[in-house]
């Protein structure tokens, strides 16, 4: 494609499009022409690969034909969220100017920037999860290195900022979960997140003097001290560039973007990505949506209620103040609940059927903001304002005794001239768009009202128009038409035509008959024939008109929409309480995990019958030893401790017989093999680099989930880090510990460190084999049943029988005691590694042959040669 600045020898619309694409940069432009948004050049060819389109050709300019690609207006928007899906962005180009007074190609803007964290349109934002757009820079505070975050959700308006040392960057993207990302250019090494679009901006956009101002401007502040940022010079220059970036895509000022919140990580139980990932909270380890935590607690009747347990579940907190007063929340459902079913009452399901009736408030509030809001949401607003005095009286009936549950009926009384306004102004049902007219209601607007009586009424005085006239001429024959191609006339036969009065004007004569037009007619017919336009004219007008008016209410709008929000949250997880026989978990400050009889939350519904479980860790018990067969279910049982602690820090009830959860500050989990290909990095590697961040970060409040460290490498070195792992948890970090083995040495721990102790997973053996018992059971496991698991896997009979054979073997040499011996005492000095030292030169010489053999190409019979005759050769060398 020719360069922009080169444009004399295209025509006057590609050099008008070459120019808008240009300030479009790397995005696509979907630039209007009549119905259809097109794509020029290489955005055609990327487009139409992207979306499946045909590509065509539209004539030529600069001599060379042009690649083109189009989607229907109408259709935008199922194309848009294709593109979004795909990590695209896409500049969207109108039509601005009058195609009847236009003097060469209509003039043209850009309107606005789809990227995929800027999302406001209900068609494209996925409604039980936020689409976040994420900024980070890293600066020098007090010649220390910190990193700044600001994120933002524009479909909410919620605007927060953080700031943290550079280690903690990929564990803070991870728990914010951006879709699209921006950092200065200069920024080394660049942040790595998979799962987001990430693109760089110019490092001026995050100097922190212009950031301050870009803040100070749009919040029309003199200091930022009232948003606790004059501490915060990394976390200030990154929200500063994100607000510039995002206001750049937008059309309008982001008024609903009205403060800024300081996010403290030290607030939240930190969860990194390996750890979300293990425990499958909101998508599992294959990627899907469900069985996960969520997919299981999610009973919201709102999209918003649904995405605030969605963030909770991603942001479990450390202060039991705040996790206190959810579970309050969630008691006084529960217990309201069971006293009234006693009477047949039902006062949370009458609840959550007043809950399933309101929109997405949040989002509407957005939208009213933006000036994007849909007719029809507007009427679903209205309709949900009339159920809301509803609502607030069955709160206020039944569950009238929570101060917290006070302070959200106070956001639920909005203005009921919100309700009076949308009353008056949107009919009963609008159309989809207000371009198809149809959307203000009779009786708003008295001109509104008289044009559409025009373009509907028209026959009406027709008839009162031709009965004046023929009274007034005294021709009884006369008539009054129209056709579209002369409009409205008077028509007489040739006969009477001289008897019309002076006023009458020739309009058209036929072979029998003179039309004619009156000034009046003339007047009418022009009301008439423009006043559909004129009316569609009138209404887009009176809903702009609207949405100043309504612009007043989305403050008020977002704290109903988050008082909502988070009444349906904590009845769904109430709901789930009473459902599955879940109880309120007892807070505590000090470290410690007491559960008795736990259930996993997510297989207990996958299985005819789950056996519960105890777990009890604190300062003198830190490290439970698991041992068991594999299919045992050692990793359930851990899961199940990590997600029972997560449930009690969002405010949840949990799925045990009685539980008491002290404060965790993070939750670690080393589980199951998998590699990194396209880093170069192998599966032990990836084992060793989790297990690095977990001795590097755990402290004596987190819990760490181990499962079967080691095992990537040979028995000795994988007995020995095991070991060596174990130790360091329990003697150095002090945290609590899952440690699942299969190494039964490392059950001698205990010996050595007392707040270790042995538990393992029940199992024994039938005639039909072996049978899991899934009990945890006190003290080392007895045996591993590797062999009778790969029978029930179906490994031939033969294969088993000699497996069998050798085991007792390897049993019956085995002298225990030398490997016991590796990790006797804690204080005996560290061996050094010793270097290999052949005595002859001949044995040197054999290693080499023995290194260079390819054992595939040897027959047996030369294999049991060579094997003698090196047993020779090794007897002369030795």
């Amino acid at each position: 494609m020719t360069s922009a600045a080169d444009l004399s020898a295209h025509t006057p619309m590609m050099r008008q499009y070459l120019q808008l694409k240009a300030e479009a940069g790397s995005h696509l432009l979907f630039y209007r022409m009549g119905d259809f948004y097109e794509m020029f050049y290489t955005d055609a060819e990327r487009g139409a690969r992207l979306l499946n389109l045909t590509l065509t050709k539209r004539g030529s300019s600069n001599g060379e034909p042009i690649p083109m690609a189009g989607v229907p207006f109408h259709a935008m928007e199922g194309y848009l969220a294709r593109l979004v899906a795909l990590g695209e962005s896409v500049a969207i180009c109108e039509q601005i100017g009058d195609p009847a007074t236009s003097k060469g190609p209509v003039e043209r803007k850009i309107m606005r920037v789809v990227t995929p964290g800027t999302l406001t349109d209900d068609a494209l934002l996925p409604p039980k999860a936020d689409r976040l757009i994420a900024a980070c820079t890293l600066i020098k505070v007090q010649r220390q290195d910190m990193v700044g975050l600001a994120w933002m959700n524009l479909a909410s308006g919620e605007f927060l900022v953080s700031q943290c040392e550079p280690d903690m960057l990929d564990t803070e993207l991870n728990r914010i979960g951006p879709v699209e990302l921006v950092y200065p250019e200069s920024l080394r090494p660049a942040p790595v997140l998979p799962q987001a679009s990430c693109h760089t901006l110019p490092d001026w956009h995050f100097a922190q003097d212009g950031s301050r101002e870009t803040l100070l401007d749009h919040f029309d502040l003199d200091s930022l001290a009232s948003f606790g940022l004059d501490d915060l010079p990394a976390a200030t220059a990154a929200a500063g560039a994100l607000l510039r970036y995002v206001g750049s895509t937008q059309s309008q000022s982001l008024v609903h973007i009205s403060h800024i919140r300081v996010q403290h990580s030290s607030d939240f139980l930190v969860l990194d990505a390996v750890t979300r990932k293990n425990l499958e909270i909101t998508e599992t380890i294959s990627g899907e949506t469900s069985p996960t935590l969520f997919s299981t607690l999610d009973h919201c009747q709102t999209p918003m209620g649904s995405r605030l347990l969605r963030r909770w579940l991603h942001h479990p907190l450390r202060l039991n103040q705040a996790v206190q007063q959810r579970q309050d929340v969630v008691s006084l459902f529960f217990q309201t609940q069971q006293s009234a079913s006693l009477n047949a009452g039902d006062p949370l399901g009458v609840l959550r059927q007043a809950l399933r009736r309101f929109p997405d408030l949040e989002r509407i509030a957005t939208r009213i903001s933006l000036r994007s809001v849909r007719p029809r949401e507007l009427a679903s607003l209205r309709d949900a304002l009339a159920t809301l005095p509803q609502l607030r009286h069955e709160l206020e009936q039944s569950f009238s005794h929570s101060e917290h549950l006070q302070a959200h009926l106070l956001n639920l009384a909005l203005d009921p001239e919100l309700a009076t306004l949308l009353h008056a102004a949107i009919t009963p049902e609008p159309a989809l768009l207000i371009r198809d007219g149809g959307v203000v209601a009779d009786g708003y607007d008295a001109d509104l009202d008289e044009l559409r009586s025009l373009a509907s009424d028209s026959g009406d005085v027709l008839v009162k128009i031709e009965a004046r006239e023929r009274e007034r001429t005294g021709i009884a024959t006369l008539r009054v038409e129209y056709n579209r191609v002369h409009g409205f006339f008077i028509e007489v036969s040739r006969g009477q035509a001289d008897k019309v009065p002076d006023d009458y004007r020739r309009r058209q004569t036929l072979k029998n008959a003179e039309r004619f037009i009156t000034p009046e007619l003339k007047e009418w017919e022009d009301k008439v024939l423009s006043a559909k336009d004129r009316s569609l004219s009138r209404e887009k007008f009176l809903f702009e008109e609207l949405l100043d008016k309504l612009k007043s209410y989305a403050g008020p709008l977002a704290l109903c929409s988050s008082a909502l929000a988070e009444l349906d949250t904590l009845s769904s997880l109430a709901l789930h309480a009473l459902d599955n026989n879940w109880t309120a978990p007892e807070l505590t400050e000090q470290a410690g995990i007491w559960i008795e009889a736990g259930r996993h939350p997510v297989v207990e519904h996958s299985i005819e019958r789950f056996t519960p479980n105890h777990c009890e860790m604190h300062a003198q018990r830190r490290m439970l030893l698991i041992t068991g067969p594999n299919m045992g279910g050692k990793s359930t049982y851990m899961r199940q401790v990590a997600l029972i602690a997560l449930l009690a820090r969002i405010g949840s009830f949990v799925p045990a017989s009685s539980a008491r959860i002290g404060q965790i500050d993070r939750i670690f989990t080393r589980i199951g093999a998998a590699d990194d290909l396209a880093g170069g990095r192998s599966t032990f590697m990836m084992e060793m680099t989790e297990a690095a961040a977990i001795l590097s970060g755990a402290t004596p409040y987190s819990l760490v989930l181990m499962d079967e460290i080691g095992r990537g490498t040979s028995t000795y070195d994988g007995l020995a880090l095991a070991w060596s792992i174990a130790h360091r948890l329990l003697s150095h970090n002090q945290a609590l510990t899952l440690f699942a083995t299969h190494y039964f040495e490392i059950t001698r721990l205990p010996n050595e460190l007392p707040a270790a102790a042995n538990v393992h997973l029940a199992a024994a053996e039938s005639a039909s084999g072996i049978v899991f018992l899934h009990e945890v059971q006190e003290g080392p496991a007895s045996r591993s049943y590797g062999i009778q698991v790969a029978q029930r896997a179906g490994i031939p009979s033969a294969v088993i029988r000699q497996a069998s054979r050798e085991l007792s073997r390897l049993e019956a040499q085995n002298d225990p005691s030398a490997q016991l011996d590796l990790f006797h005492a804690g204080s005996a000095p560290e061996a050094s590694v010793a270097e290999p030292d052949p005595t002859t030169d001949q044995a040197l010489e054999l290693m080499d042959r023995f290194k260079r053999l390819d054992v595939d190409e040897l027959s047996a019979r030369e294999a049991l040669d060579l094997l003698y005759r090196w047993k020779k050769e090794m007897k002369v060398a030795g």
